[in-house]
C-alpha cells in the first residue's frame, strides 16, 4: 500500500505546474518560455480617393467664389472656361487647375473632366435670344451629357429663381436655363442639383475694380424676407424674391456636389438660404 502511494506523490510531482501563466517543469531551476502568438500580417488599406471638382466658368462672379470655396474644403479643384486662367490675382488662384474651353464644343471637356468626381456649372450670360439659349441651354446640356458619359457622381447647376414678367422679356435666357434643367434631372436622376438663386450681390471683380453689390443685396434681402407672402403675386409676385450672397450660393453649390446625402432636384433661394444656415 505504501508503495502504491509512494508512486502517486511521485508521478504527480513530475507533472508541470502552471504559476502566473508560465508553465514550471520538476526541476525548479527551468522556466518554460509562455505561448508565443505570431502577429496577424498587417494589410495596407490605400486612402480614400480625392474628391476632384471641375467648376465650369470658375473665373466669374459665382465660379470663383465657388473655386474659393471648394479650395477651403480641401478639394482638389479645377476650372473650364472660354479665356482659360483667371484674370484675378487672390493667392487662392494659383492652386486650380485652369483649362481653356468652350462648351459649345464638347471635345474640350475631355481632359478637364478626367478624375473629376462632381461638376459645378456657373456657366451663363445675356444677349439675344438665341445667344442667350446657346450660353444657358445648349452649353451646359453638353457638359452635362459628357460629364455623365464619364461617370461623374453629381452635377451642380446654377440656374436662376423665376421673375415671372421678366421671363418673357428674357426668353432664351430662361428657355435655355429649363432645358438645361430637364436634361440635368434626366442624366442625374440621383446626383443631380438645380439652385434657383434670384439676384445674387456681393463683391464683384472688374478688372482692377471691385463693385461692392452687397451695398443693395443685402438690405434687400432683409426687407423681403418680410415680404414673402407677396411672392405668391401673379405676374409679378416672383419680383419680390429676395436677394441672396454669392457666399452663401457657393457654400450649398459645393456641398450639394460632395454631400452623398444632399437631396436631388430643385433648391429655391429659400432652400439656398436654408442649407446656407445650417451649415454654419
Amino acid at each position: 500500500m505504501r508503495t502504491v502511494v509512494s508512486r502517486l506523490i511521485h508521478s504527480r510531482s513530475s507533472l508541470p505546474r502552471l504559476l502566473n501563466g508560465r508553465y514550471l517543469s520538476t526541476d525548479s531551476s527551468k522556466v518554460d518560455e509562455p505561448f508565443k502568438v505570431e502577429e496577424a500580417e498587417t494589410v495596407n488599406i490605400p486612402p480614400p480617393p480625392t474628391e476632384k471638382l471641375l467648376v465650369l466658368g470658375g473665373n466669374g462672379f459665382v465660379g470663383s467664389h465657388v473655386c474659393r470655396e471648394a479650395l477651403d474644403r480641401g478639394l482638389s479643384v479645377a476650372s473650364l472656361s472660354r479665356s482659360g486662367r483667371s484674370s484675378l490675382h487672390d493667392p487662392w488662384a494659383s492652386n486650380v487647375t485652369w483649362h481653356k474651353g468652350n462648351l459649345l464644343s464638347p471635345e474640350s471637356l475631355k481632359d478637364a473632366l478626367d478624375g473629376v468626381t462632381s461638376v459645378i456649372s456657373c456657366v451663363g450670360g445675356f444677349g439675344s435670344n438665341s445667344y442667350m439659349y446657346k450660353i444657358n441651354g445648349t452649353a451646359n446640356i453638353n457638359a452635362i451629357r459628357a460629364a455623365s458619359e464619364q461617370g461623374v457622381k453629381r452635377f451642380v447647376y446654377v440656374s436662376a429663381a423665376d421673375f415671372g414678367v421678366v421671363n418673357y422679356l428674357l426668353r432664351g435666357y430662361y428657355e435655355g436655363k429649363r432645358a438645361a434643367e430637364t436634361e440635368l434631372l434626366t442624366k442625374f436622376p440621383y446626383g443631380g442639383v438645380i439652385l434657383r438663386p434670384g439676384f445674387i450681390y456681393g463683391t464683384r471683380s472688374v478688372g482692377s475694380v471691385k463693385l461692392p453689390l452687397g451695398v443693395i443685396g443685402s438690405p434687400l434681402e432683409m426687407l423681403f424676407q418680410h415680404t414673402r407672402p407677396l411672392n405668391q403675386l401673379p405676374l409679378v409676385g416672383p419680383l419680390f424674391t429676395p436677394p441672396v450672397n454669392v457666399t452663401a450660393v457657393a457654400n450649398v453649390a459645393v456641398r450639394a456636389a460632395t454631400d452623398p446625402v444632399f437631396p436631388p432636384g430643385i433648391v429655391d433661394v429659400y432652400g439656398i438660404q436654408r442649407y446656407n444656415q445650417k451649415s454654419k
